[in-house]
């Protein structure tokens, strides 16, 4: 598979990924982002930042996150930003 397809195929998972948990948390980040602006999803990447950087140097307690897990959280969290960021452009 060269990198193209790779990355189309990432970005499938990461578009069921953030499918089921928005489910699950009933776009607890669009109301967050509504309430505090984008100092949350600020702290939100930023806490799986860290949560990657302590991956990436120690075994983690906690075995239910891999760095994959992390680092998919990361994109998403990113995407889930812009999408916050791009919504009063389309009310224009």
């Amino acid at each position: 598979m060269n990198k193209v397809d790779k990355h189309k195929e990432i970005c499938e998972r990461l578009n069921k990924l953030y499918a089921a948990k928005n489910k699950d948390y009933g776009d607890s980040f669009g109301k967050g982002f509504e309430e505090y602006g984008p100092i949350m999803p600020a702290i939100r990447l930023e806490d799986k930042l860290q949560r990657f950087k302590q991956l990436i140097k120690n075994e983690a307690e906690v075995k239910d996150e891999s760095i994959i897990d992390t680092l998919m959280d990361l994109a998403n969290y990113s995407i889930m930003t812009i999408i916050e960021l791009e919504k009063d452009k389309e009310v224009s």
